[in-house]
């Protein structure tokens, strides 16, 4: 049976939690959405994420708005984040760091408004650690560490590499049944088969998944596309909140809200 609830509406009925998936450069469409549900009153009580996801929900709920880092990411150019270096690892991340640490109201877990829950690989034991405590920026950097794109991240003399290896959804970190919103980013990667677990949708108890297709897809080399998905994203989840949930998915084409 299709539900009549709308998003809006599920949102407005009780406390809940946001979970946003990796993605590559897909913080910019994060923000944008993430932008539209706060700027509609809806505020998460916890955040949690892998790569793209953990940077934007670990921004977020150490006090930085939404409106803030689209401010950030409009004005960002390569030159910002591109620090080639020695090591396992295109970036050392050192100016990646220094971006994070300039605008992060608060430097530690602890500190922060909102619980957040940083899904990593620790590529020592070559699973998925969640981090909940410790250093933002080193947490947040460490689940944003693309192999081969980025040197890994040491957090307690562990190396750690994108959490998105393992834990593309960023779920790991939410206990089963919890009341989540989660913004799934599909995966376009040539290398993925069809039946890759990247490409599916994840079914839990009280979650319920936004899919906003058809955004531009961004890189360091691409980041105007970057530019046009966070508005895109921004323009879609306002949308979306007056789009009816059906088994558990609230799905809008960015082109046909544009």
């Amino acid at each position: 049976m299709v539900s009549t609830m709308t998003l809006r509406q599920w949102l407005a009925e009780a406390p809940f939690g946001l979970a946003m998936s990796s993605g590559f450069f897909s913080f910019y469409a994060h923000t944008g959405m993430l932008a539209s549900l706060t700027g509609a009153g809806f505020r998460p009580r916890s955040v949690s994420g892998s790569s793209a996801g953990a940077l934007v929900g670990g921004l977020w709920a150490a006090g930085l708005e939404a409106e803030a880092l689209a401010n950030v990411l409009l004005s960002l150019k390569r030159d910002d984040f591109w620090d080639p270096g020695a090591g396992a690892g295109l970036l050392a991340g050192k100016k990646f760091d220094a971006v994070l640490r300039r605008i992060l109201p608060v430097a530690e877990m602890s500190a922060a408004r909102a619980p957040m829950a940083i899904s990593v690989f620790d590529i020592l034991k070559r699973q998925t650690s969640v981090l909940r405590s410790g250093d933002i920026a080193k947490a947040v950097r460490a689940s944003c560490a693309v192999p081969a794109m980025f040197q890994p991240v040491w957090i307690n003399r562990r190396p750690y590499w994108d959490g998105g290896i393992k834990d593309r959804p960023g779920l790991d970190g939410v206990p089963d049944g919890e009341r989540v919103l989660f913004h799934h980013i599909a995966s376009r990667s040539p290398w993925r088969r069809a039946d890759s677990a990247a490409l599916t949708i994840p079914r839990r108890r009280n979650l319920v998944t936004l899919v906003i297709d058809e955004l531009p897809r961004s890189g360091p080399f691409r980041l105007d596309a970057g530019q046009q998905a966070l508005a895109a994203a921004r323009q879609a989840m306002a949308a979306a909140l007056d789009r009816p949930v059906v088994d558990g998915v609230v799905q809008v084409t960015a082109a046909s809200v544009a």
